[in-house]
């Protein structure tokens, strides 16, 4: 299983692309390269085809290869992505359907390597523990290496964020009669199966959540942490088709529209960073097919990313962090931030559990 590489700190964010505009739809754009290879493949790929639950961009369409890039370096022939739903068994069954007709070179999941543990989570649901898995928890055989990964990455206060995010994630899911991420461990069986080589590919949570932080006001972030604590302790039931249809992706969404500075860290970064992980990191290098496994609402950035890139995609401007103060004076605010905000979160995350 190849993961990307470690995120640099001295790096500045430059975003590479503005997001897609709105006349931008990644279906039509793609739709006739990707009904021709499909139909050649395996007819019975038409249903997801036409249905934009996958696409195909081949290289053609990718832009030129940047001159930073070495000589040896060669994009992959095609890309192929699949869009899903992390709590549904339909994407689960599409998954083994399309890597098995596909039979790519690489398999580019939706996940980094601090959230690598859900393609191993066990499928046995009796004994579930109180905080179910999801898109941001903490877990694994190596539980204190992952925190003190998320620490070094996002700080302590991203790490709370992150805990108090998990909680709340897992109450409005609660209902749902899926356990979550269900296509990954497909994805992971199939790739083994077939010989795939299996690619992270999203960008650290950690450095998402640092990003997201940063882009809010103190007062925001206030108001954010009491809007998460009150949606957690509340008594009031979340309706069952809204528990079925949680996803990561709409939890951003609905956070973006609060908070509209959040939309540029947790989606448009995030869909450049899936793209770059597709089409330019090291671990698709010379593939003939690489195909990507992404939660549904990234697609049309994803897609858009992929076909607008002149070259811009570059690992250190998607994931550097601002450099303009000393590192003297960097240390000592981010010490003294973490510190305040981290324990008071903490401390709501400890009493958010006992109340459960």
């Amino acid at each position: 299983m190849a993961a990307g590489p470690t995120p640099s700190t001295a790096a500045s964010f430059r975003p590479p692309l503005p997001p897609p505009p709105p006349c931008f739809d990644y279906r039509s754009a793609s739709l006739a390269d990707t009904r021709a290879a499909a139909a050649a493949i395996n007819p019975a790929l038409a249903g997801l085809v036409e249905s934009g639950a996958l696409v195909r961009i081949p290289r053609r369409r990718f832009g030129p290869v940047p001159a930073w890039r070495p000589p040896d370096f060669a994009e992959p022939e095609e890309v192929w992505i699949l869009g899903t739903s992390h709590l549904s068994a339909e994407s689960t069954e599409d998954v083994e359907r399309v890597l098995r007709a596909v039979r790519p070179d690489n398999v580019v999941v939706e996940l980094c390597r601090s959230r690598a543990g859900i393609m191993y989570a066990s499928d046995n649901a009796s004994g579930e523990p109180l905080l179910k898995s999801n898109m941001f928890s903490l877990g694994g055989t190596k539980f204190f290496g992952a925190v003190n990964r998320s620490i070094n990455l996002g700080g302590q206060s991203a790490l709370a964020l992150r805990l108090l995010l998990a909680v709340f994630s897992s109450k409005i899911s609660s209902g749902a009669n899926r356990p979550f991420g269900e296509e990954f461990r497909a994805a992971r069986r199939v790739s083994e199966d077939i010989d795939a080589q299996l690619v992270l590919g999203d960008r650290p949570i950690e450095i998402t959540l640092e990003r997201a932080l940063k882009s809010l006001s103190w007062d925001e972030k206030t108001k954010l942490v009491i809007a998460l604590f009150r949606g957690i302790t509340s008594t009031t039931d979340t309706p069952q088709d809204e528990k079925a249809s949680v996803s990561p992706y709409e939890l951003y969404k609905k956070l973006s529209s609060s908070y509209p500075s959040l939309l540029q860290p947790l989606i448009h970064e995030r869909d450049m960073f899936l793209a770059w992980s597709l089409k330019r990191s090291k671990a698709v290098n010379k593939s003939k097919t690489v195909v990507g496994v992404i939660g549904k609402g990234h697609m049309n950035g994803v897609v858009y990313a992929l076909m607008s890139d002149q070259g811009e995609l570059r690992f250190r401007d998607l994931v550097g962090r601002d450099s303009s103060e000393t590192w003297a004076s960097s240390i000592v605010k981010g010490l003294v931030r973490d510190t305040v905000i981290g324990v008071a979160l903490w401390a709501l995350y400890e009493l958010v559990q006992a109340a459960l």
